[in-house]
Order: C-alpha cells, then structure tokens, then sequence
C-alpha cells in the first residue's frame, strides 16, 4: 500500500509540472507567436505564422494604438506605448500593387464574406462573384477595412505567404496574428502604410 502512495505522488508530481510547463508556455505565447491553442495548427484553420509575433522597441514616434506597416520589411506594428510594440509578420502586395498612406480602420468583420472587385475579376475571370466567410475564403477569419480604400489587412489561410509579396494590395496575417490584432483595435485606429 505505501509503495502505491508512493508511486501516485510521483506519478500525480509529474503530471502537475508537465502542466505548469504547459500552462507557462502557453501564456508566453500569448506575445511571442505560439499558438495559444496548442500544437502546431490553430484554432482558425491553417498553421501558426512563420515569422513569430514579437514585443519589440517601437519602430518610430508613434501614439500608442497605431498600427504601422513596413511594406519593405514584411512587417505590422502595433503600437503598446512606453516604447514597445507587438510586431507581425505579414505578406503585401507583389508588384505593382504596393501602396502607402494613411487611413483609418473603418470596419471590422468576423469572417466575412468576399466580393473581389471589378479589377480584379478582370484579371482573373475564374473568381467567383461572390464568396461567403468561411475557413476556405481568402479573407480569412477576420478583417479590417481601410478608409474608402480597396485594401484590408486581413487573415489568410495561406501561412506560407506570409513575408512575401504576394497580394493584390491588401495586408494579410495569419488567421491567428489577425485574430489577435482584431481583438486588440478599434474601428477609427489609424493605420499608416510605409515602404
């Protein structure tokens, strides 16, 4: 009998630590990038970003709560205040579509639903008139409309194409970095779009 007691209080320690580890690692997470659902995919569809989301020095004099793109750099500043900022990785527009200036967030949605415009049906007749939110529509799990423009930073079900220039002029995320910045900003949150 002492020899089971013995045997459950280190079996019982074990499991407590490897929950502890889990526990810190996923609040870490929380600012670094890893997926605060565990394991390699998210709870969004797709896999965590290959570049991961970090707390850095401030990129520039910025109020806190701007969003600031470096285009050349691939990445999203969120700007925190006392000289930080959470930073994104992202994918732009390829080119011929890069873009600059500033807007503001005029909408937020959860998983909308697609209308390319008239432009880019153009190029690209095969795209459908509409396609409604969901995890296969390359809006992803959330967006956020920029002024009157065209453009939107928005989720991405294509992981792999964050940090490139791949886009039609939008900014796109991971559908867990986007995730996490939606839930971080407002509608009237000023965006400024560098090269």
């Amino acid at each position: 009998m002492t020899r089971a007691l013995a045997f459950l209080a280190v079996v019982m320690t074990l499991l407590a630590g490897a929950s502890s580890a889990r526990a810190q690692a996923g609040f870490s997470g929380f600012f670094t990038g890893g997926s605060n659902f565990g394991g390699d995919s998210n709870y969004y569809g797709g896999r965590s970003s290959p570049i991961a989301r970090t707390l850095v020095s401030s990129p520039g004099r910025f109020a806190p709560g701007t969003i600031y793109i470096n285009t050349a750099e691939r990445r999203l500043y969120l700007i925190l205040g006392n000289g930080e900022a959470l930073r994104y990785g992202i994918g732009v527009g390829r080119d011929g579509f890069g873009w600059s200036g500033t807007h503001r967030i005029t909408a937020k949605r959860e998983w909308p639903g697609w209308t390319p415009p008239a432009q880019m049906r153009a190029r690209r007749p095969d795209l459908p008139a509409y396609l409604p939110g969901g995890i296969e529509n390359p809006l992803g799990a959330r967006a956020m409309y920029l002024g009157s423009t065209l453009y939107r930073i928005h989720g991405s079900n294509e992981p792999e194409t964050i940090g490139q220039a791949v886009s039609s002029g939008c900014i796109r995320m991971t559908n867990e970095d986007v995730t996490d910045l939606y839930n971080r900003v407002s509608v009237g949150t000023t965006v400024i779009v560098g090269n």
